[in-house]
């Protein structure tokens, strides 16, 4: 059996995304509205994994509680 191919599941080159359990849920256009929409989300929802997309850089952080 071949491996799935690996896609982007962002489109943007441009701006923040959360990344909620493995998939992009949200986008945004500056980085203090993607860490505070994952804070917020984190404080309601602890078990979560979230995570904050950086598409410039094409990294991914972690949210902390």
């Amino acid at each position: 059996m071949l491996p799935m191919p690996l896609r982007s599941a962002v489109s943007s080159k441009i701006g923040f995304a959360l990344e909620i359990d493995g998939q992009i849920k949200t986008e945004f256009s500056t980085k203090e509205g993607a860490e505070s929409g994952a804070a917020e989300l984190k404080r309601r929802f602890p078990a979560l994994r979230i995570r904050v997309y950086d598409a410039e850089t094409r990294s991914l952080h972690d949210v902390r509680p």
